[in-house]
């Protein structure tokens, strides 16, 4: 038997087959503009593999607050067609099979404790940086979505008076304030940019590298001390950055030492399963909810 895994994004719906605890045939394609669009290519997709794998349901990671209940996606996101309606009763219709949702930072959350970098930890913390700051909270071993399913938003938290987790703390905003007090285009300039021009002696660059882990190590350490989780798993792009886990684990550990904390180590890791971590947490999360 095998499951059928989506990963629904703004730009791109990434697929694969979960089969025999691996997951093969992988693929992408640009996500549709309408409802209608994405059933076509979604059918499509499963009938290019039913004829080779025995599908026993779908697994989908999605953007926004997934009812469990209701089978409805609250919310809002970069996808707006897919929500307020049973999606979940729609599409067990068109695939004709048993059909699970999961929010996507929670996907991922899920698939580092499932077999993972947290595997066998019971108490974690997924933070996602990408445009904005994401995550999910595993506690005692089980996903923790909050009374209004809004657990893991980290990136609400605010930093300061006026701006929040997403608006200082991720790689994306580190670059356009660097765009910006360089006289460029946003769209200009990346975050890879700025963190090799950092390396290269640019002191503009290195101001805002130094902004960028103190904006991440704020939010961390904030993070510790509500939750207190076994480790933190930072996910996104940013995430394979040699040092960066490294230094935002100093960065916070300098914090903690200051307050004259006794043995509480940082440990914050870098996740394991990268641009797969959404499928593969997807099919974890079908399991559990069968």
């Amino acid at each position: 038997m095998a499951i059928l895994a989506f990963d629904w994004g703004g730009t791109n719906v990434k697929y694969g087959v979960w089969h025999e605890e691996q997951l093969i045939e992988q693929g992408i394609d640009k996500t549709p503009k309408t409802f209608e669009e994405m059933k076509v290519l979604l059918l499509h997709i499963k009938t290019t593999y039913e004829d080779t794998y025995d599908f026993e349901g779908v697994a989908i990671s999605a953007p926004g607050a997934v009812n469990y209940e209701t089978g409805v996606i609250e919310g809002l996101s970069a996808i707006p067609y897919i929500h307020h309606f049973d999606i979940r009763q729609e599409l067990t219709e068109l695939f004709e099979l048993p059909v699970r949702f999961e929010n996507d930072a929670n996907a991922a959350g899920i698939a580092e404790t499932w077999q993972g970098i947290a595997k066998g930890l019971d108490n974690v913390l997924f933070v996602v940086l990408g445009t904005g700051v994401g995550g999910a909270i595993i506690q005692k071993g089980k996903l923790n979505v909050g009374a209004h399913r809004y657990g893991g938003e980290f990136g609400l938290m605010y930093l300061n008076h006026e701006n929040t987790f997403s608006e200082l703390g991720t790689a994306v905003k580190m670059a356009e304030r660097y765009a910006r007090r360089s006289n460029q285009k946003i769209d200009e300039v990346d975050a890879k940019e700025v963190f090799a021009l950092a390396e290269a002696g640019d002191a503009l660059a290195q101001d805002e590298v130094n902004n960028f882990y103190n904006y991440l190590s704020q939010g961390l350490f904030s993070l510790m001390f509500c939750f207190d989780p076994d480790c933190i798993v930072i996910g996104g792009g940013v995430s394979a950055k040699e040092g960066l886990v490294d230094e935002a684990t100093r960065r916070v550990q300098q914090k903690i030492d200051a307050l004259g904390i006794k043995n509480y180590p940082a440990d914050i890791r870098a996740c394991q399963f990268g641009n797969d971590a959404n499928l593969i947490g997807a099919v974890a999360s079908y399991y559990q909810q069968l």
